[in-house]
């Protein structure tokens, strides 16, 4: 039987969970396990290789980009596009993938986006899939300059043609960032799905600097922890995830320690966002916990939909009912003003109760 690593793009949080305690007994945990974590990372110094079963080769194809976009400092960046199936499109979005990810996260989705009208334009982002420095992290500020610079090339590719930026997990912190600088990009909106909003502060987040300190280019897998998740429930999702030869299936301390502060501060920034907003969040999320959402939820500017999906897992797209995720989505950008098709809208309310996440200020 394979194994899929489920947690594949998302053991950042395993690894923060698995080091709690109380007082002086958590600085030593901390400690502890920041030296353990970094003697294993050192031990993994390089992606590791994956054999592929033959019954599986065609979850390990790799799909070439569309296009490579040439960003201003040279960079080329590959992008996979799916294009509407309506002779005029009725929007344009520009996909940003979760850490570790890449161009091919919209697989399962973006037909049925098309479907309803919908141009998907998904780049790699810079330090995944084949994008320049595979591996590194380039720092949040370097992603958001990059995200302006597609939303403008998008733009000029459909002239007319509303824009809107989509942001799945790490993707959807980049989003954050980008739409609550002060010169926020003039888009159509912004569609946040389980977005990575986690204030990870003090001791929990100490054994990953101290390793990343220790060894910045060692890597961890997430298999050295007797933490496991589902991402999704979507068997088929998973493996083509962890086959895909563009997925990273280590990740370099460094980079790991950069998403902690990425997600930090996406949660601090997240009640500044600037115009029309979808927030999507399944309630079986097991990688963005549903007391870092509620309090980003609580506190979240009126121009926000708020969509929960009942049964929704952290990669919603890649779900097996993923329907429900893309009808809200199109419902959204087409009909903003209705109800979602799915019953997000009472079922955030409902979820909002019972999470102690009532928005501080009404609206939906």
């Amino acid at each position: 039987m394979i194994r899929v690593n489920a947690v594949t793009s998302n053991h950042m949080h395993a690894l923060v969970s698995a080091f709690r305690g109380r007082g002086a007994f958590r600085r030593r945990l901390a400690l502890g396990g920041a030296m353990l974590v970094a003697s294993l990372a050192v031990a993994c110094s390089a992606d590791p290789v994956v054999r592929v079963p033959a019954r599986y080769a065609a979850d390990a194809r790799r799909v070439p980009p569309d296009f490579n976009l040439k960003l201003s400092d040279g960079a080329q960046i590959p992008v996979r596009t799916w294009e509407a199936s309506t002779s005029r499109p009725r929007a344009a979005i520009l996909g940003l993938h979760g850490f570790d990810d890449s161009r091919d996260a919209w697989e399962f989705a973006a037909p049925a986006l098309a479907e309803r009208g919908l141009v998907l334009w998904s780049p790699d982002q810079r330090g995944f899939g084949e994008a320049p420095r595979r591996g590194d992290w380039v720092g949040a500020a370097r992603m958001v300059r990059d995200v302006r610079e597609e939303l403008a090339l998008l733009a000029k590719a459909y002239p007319g043609t509303p824009v809107f930026l989509m942001g799945e997990s790490m993707g959807g912190a980049i989003a954050i960032l980008t739409m609550t600088a002060p010169d926020a990009p003039h888009i159509a909106g912004t569609i946040l799905l389980a977005p990575a909003v986690w204030t990870v502060g003090g001791v929990a987040a100490l054994p990953v600097r101290i390793a990343a300190a220790l060894a910045p280019d060692g890597r961890v897998t997430g298999r050295e922890l007797p933490v496991h998740v589902t991402a999704s429930d979507n068997m088929a999702a998973l493996r083509r995830l962890y086959f895909d030869p563009l997925t990273l299936r280590s990740t370099k301390l460094s980079a790991l320690r950069g998403l902690i502060d990425l997600m930090s501060n996406a949660a601090r920034a997240a009640p500044d966002l600037r115009g029309p907003v979808l927030l999507v969040y399944g309630d079986q999320d097991q990688l963005v916990p549903s007391a870092a959402m509620a309090q980003v939820w609580r506190n979240l500017p009126q121009n926000v939909r708020r969509d929960l999906i009942p049964g929704g897992h952290h990669l919603m797209l890649r779900d097996q009912r993923r329907g429900r995720v893309t009808a809200d989505i199109a419902g959204w950008i087409n009909a903003p003003d209705m109800l979602l098709p799915s019953g997000g809208d009472v079922a955030a309310a409902v979820w909002a109760t019972l999470n102690d996440a009532t928005p501080a200020v009404a609206g939906r």
